[in-house]
């Protein structure tokens, strides 16, 4: 984080609470606690009324004339902003975004609790592939160039020299959008398949149409409609992700579900993970493939 930033930062935080330590600042912006100090004769030289408190409970304050009415944004526009901000901490976390959600919260003298709380699995991979992000997040931002290894669907390895211009998730996967010159068009990567990625020069950002008009990255295609009959302990999966209406009752334990997807491994994968308690009914055709990935997975133990 750029001095300036964490001077602003300062201030924001100062704005919503009344004493902050200076340990606090320390291990909030990963500085010393000098530097701290140096921030805070760099703020007073420029007018900013900080004063220190000494004692047990004491730290920096700003004085009180210099808190202004926050009109801008009312506590349930906050709210609704820290709640979005608290979910996308968790996939990817760091210091920039901390320190975000301490100017947000800056930005009103009431005390903000969200009533709504997001929750995502801390799997290792995710906190693996966060240095990846936070590299390609920087070459967007600079103009690097990238040259990534990569590995498609079928394991084929490629190099290839990329304008990085937008990280999107999809479904919880990282996607990379930029311009390929070799193949001289805009293509989408999915880091996981990213092995190796490094710095290649700089080049001038594009402005063209189909940069504009990037839409999120999916690979569902050629969508069937599948009905399933599906036990009832995996009813609020299915009711979570397609719907209530997708969902009619059969007995007190099955149910019928009509959903679209994909014709390939994927969907295959997704069924598989509920076992015996999704049969597939129709079409017959999605059913022999199904069937065929099933027993291909079974031969490797035979």
């Amino acid at each position: 984080m750029k001095k300036i930033e964490r001077l602003i930062s300062i201030v924001m935080i100062l704005l919503q609470k009344e004493v902050v330590s200076a340990s606090e600042f320390s291990r909030l912006f990963h500085v010393t606690k000098r530097t701290i100090q140096r921030d805070m004769e760099t703020l007073s030289y420029a007018n900013v009324p900080i004063y220190a408190k000494y004692g047990a409970e004491g730290g920096y304050a700003l004085m009180e004339e210099y808190k202004f009415d926050k009109r801008l944004l009312n506590h349930k526009d906050i709210e609704n902003i820290l709640i979005a901000l608290g979910g996308f901490e968790q996939l990817i976390t760091n210091q920039e975004i901390q320190a975000t959600i301490q100017k947000i919260k800056g930005m009103t003298s009431a005390a903000i609790s969200p009533k709504l709380d997001l929750t995502f699995y801390d799997w290792p991979g995710r906190s693996q592939i966060k240095e990846d992000i936070l590299f390609i997040k920087q070459a967007i931002e600079n103009n690097w160039l990238l040259k990534i290894e990569y590995v498609d669907q079928k394991g084929n390895k490629t190099y290839r020299v990329v304008e990085p211009y937008k990280l999107h998730v999809s479904e919880m996967h990282w996607y990379l959008f930029g311009y390929s010159l070799e193949r001289e068009d805009y293509r989408t990567f999915k880091l996981t398949r990213i092995l190796n990625i490094q710095k290649d020069g700089s080049f001038v950002p594009r402005f063209d149409k189909e940069l504009k008009e990037e839409k999120p990255h999916n690979e569902q295609q050629n969508l069937v409609n599948v009905q399933l009959l599906i036990d009832v302990a995996v009813r609020d999966q299915f009711i979570e992700r397609y719907g209530k209406n997708v969902v009619t009752k059969v007995t007190t334990r099955s149910y019928l579900a009509t959903i679209e997807l994909p014709e390939n491994q994927f969907a295959y994968q997704f069924l598989a993970g509920f076992g015996n308690k999704v049969k597939i009914m129709k079409p017959k055709g999605f059913i022999a493939n199904y069937v065929n990935f099933l027993e291909e997975a079974v031969k490797i133990y035979k």
